[in-house]
């Protein structure tokens, strides 16, 4: 579990903003400190507010995202804002765009499995190091000798708080065979490098993004999505893709659980 302050962090949005959502029951944090008053939240709540704040890209209000929260029919007050927002200027198209993708997709079976945000990574110190491996899960053996390999070189180095660690494919495209990969962790300051670790500092990055629930075998539906809703919405892809793991093998039991967030560099076409 988060406290506040840290699942703000995570999350991209203000303390203030969470605690209004819990005052007005959209989103309660799951654990409160009766004696200190802490409010803790865990990833369940994480892939709520991300879908919170994918309707609110979409131009949807508070009240009309708690609709949809409960259940109602997500087609009919996305027709009605959709015909809202046509009566707006130019600065609206976005938002009209996202909704007439989200309506086009209404009748795909797996339309609820994902949805997309666009956000942007802030400027962050990283080491890093490029790797190839067989398959997912020689990353489970190969991801944590590195780290065990930095901090050994690195011994007062600390890892940024919310951690952000994510792997760049190279090949530009999903593998699951013979996968090329740069691990990338992002750090409090620069290192002592070595054995092909290197430092650098990654610029602030605007990216599409999707939350993607499940082993690593079905990230391939995630990767088919999240391309497409960046063509149907007028962006293009500027980089090779990036996974941020929240949820994995170190911390849940299932599979069926792991959290794995896409991140596709874009730029309007």
């Amino acid at each position: 579990m988060f406290q506040i302050g840290l699942f703000s962090k995570i999350a991209k949005t203000t303390v203030k903003t969470l605690r209004y959502y819990e005052k007005i029951g959209l989103l309660k944090p799951c654990y409160i400190d009766m004696e200190t008053g802490y409010r803790y939240y865990s990833t369940k709540e994480l892939i709520k507010l991300h879908r919170i704040q994918s309707y609110k890209q979409m131009g949807m209000s508070l009240l009309e995202i708690e609709k949809l929260l409960r259940g109602e029919d997500p087609e009919l007050l996305l027709e009605r804002k959709k015909v809202e927002l046509k009566r707006e200027m130019e600065l609206l198209e976005d938002q009209i765009t996202r909704i007439g993708t989200f309506l086009m997709k209404q009748k795909e079976e797996k339309l609820m499995n994902y949805e997309a945000l666009i956000i942007d990574i802030p400027e962050v110190i990283v080491y890093s190091k490029k790797v190839r491996v067989p398959d997912y899960d020689a990353m489970f053996t190969v991801i944590p000798a590195i780290g065990q390999e930095v901090m050994a070189l690195n011994p007062d180095l600390s890892c940024r708080k919310p951690e952000y660690c994510f792997n760049i494919y190279l090949d530009g495209e999903y593998k699951e065979k013979d996968i090329r990969f740069e691990l990338n962790e992002a750090v409090d300051d620069f290192g002592v490098e070595g054995n092909g670790i290197t430092f650098r500092k990654m610029p602030e990055t605007t990216v599409a993004s999707v939350m993607h629930k499940g082993p690593y075998d079905t990230l391939g539906e995630a990767y088919a999505y999240i391309y497409q809703w960046i063509e149907d919405n007028g962006y293009e892809a500027s980089d090779n893709p990036r996974e941020s793991f929240i949820d994995g093998i170190w911390n849940k039991e299932s599979s069926k659980d792991w959290l794995t967030e896409v991140q596709v560099p874009v730029k309007k076409k």
